[in-house]
């Protein structure tokens, strides 16, 4: 089974289209059987009162409805649950996605990738979203080694076991194949027709791209050092220890040879003597808090977390045939 999961806020006016255009495609290119997974938002245009048609009307479709505006990342999860598809689509629900893409991607799917991201290369949208985008989708890449030309296209698809392993929290919805690819998982793109917005307005301004900035430090701590935080914050911690260990060995010797010197100035008036204790105090709370850190994170990893397993096979057959007598 194909699902659709179409993450919604105030999108009263496209949706029956929306609708219509999924069940062409889904007819035209013989993708039966295929579910619809409307996951409402908080929204408050009356986007849930079409919802609960559809799904009277057509059985293929169904709904989530949220008691508030929880964010994308939530509504996503909400719909991976409810899905029961083998492979995920997931695309907005303003109509900027054009579901007639849905076979390109499974094509891709085919030629053995687990997830497959669109790339709007012909954006539709105001220039102030599209620079910081640009910039953003470059820093992306360079960080974190998931060479993507748009990460935050919301178009994408994944088979099941990618979004069985990876969590989402936050706004951390954008880096789904950067935390896929992390764990292994093959990850391609595809150019897609990206369309002009035809009803109500974007839902994104100047803060995402600040929150983007902040995930991104987020995914690439996680990637990293996610189950291993004592080699980052441990490193921080011994090289202001070295530092702070350097000055304060030095004004030692001074003070020493102060004892001769005529014209001496204490230690204590210098700023070095300022700088090297508190270089030395905050490294000792940088590695103790890595040493905590890596507590927390050995009580509280599972095995599963730690690898990917892409396939098995056991010797059960093979062991029965062995162990059937001879007549």
């Amino acid at each position: 089974m194909i699902s659709i999961v179409v993450p919604l806020y105030n999108e009263v006016d496209s949706l029956a289209t929306l609708h219509a255009e999924l069940v062409r495609t889904f007819t035209s290119n013989h993708l039966e059987p295929a579910e619809i997974v409307f996951v409402d938002d908080g929204s408050r245009d009356g986007s849930w009162g079409v919802i609960k048609t559809l799904a009277d009307l057509d059985p293929r479709v169904r709904g989530i409805r949220f008691r508030r505006n929880f964010g994308k990342a939530a509504a996503l999860t909400a719909g991976f649950r409810a899905a029961r598809g083998t492979i995920i689509f997931t695309l907005d629900g303003d109509l900027q996605d054009d579901p007639a893409e849905i076979p390109r991607f499974l094509a891709r799917l085919d030629d053995g990738f687990d997830v497959v991201s669109g790339w709007k290369q012909k954006r539709h949208d105001p220039w102030h979203k599209v620079g910081p985008s640009r910039v953003f989708n470059a820093m992306v890449s360079r960080l974190t080694g998931c060479k993507l030309h748009d990460h935050n296209c919301g178009f994408k698809a994944y088979r099941r076991e990618v979004l069985d392993e990876v969590t989402l929290y936050g706004e951390l919805h954008r880096f789904v194949p950067v935390l896929a690819h992390e764990r292994g998982f093959k990850v391609a793109e595809i150019v897609v027709n990206h369309r002009a917005r035809q009803f109500g307005h974007s839902k994104y301004g100047v803060a995402r791209f600040i929150k983007g900035l902040l995930d991104l430090v987020t995914v690439h701590f996680l990637s990293r050092y996610g189950q291993r935080p004592l080699h980052v914050l441990g490193a921080l911690g011994l090289t202001m220890l070295a530092i702070g260990s350097v000055g304060l060995t030095y004004l030692a010797v001074i003070w020493i040879l102060g004892f001769w010197w005529v014209d001496f100035r204490p230690i204590g008036d210098r700023p070095l003597m300022f700088y090297s204790g508190t270089l030395c105090a905050v490294g000792s709370q940088f590695l103790c808090l890595g040493i905590l850190a890596e507590l927390v994170t050995a009580y509280n990893i599972r095995e599963s977390d730690t690898f990917s397993i892409a396939e098995t096979r056991d010797s059960s057959r093979l062991d029965s045939e062995v162990e059937q007598p001879s007549t």
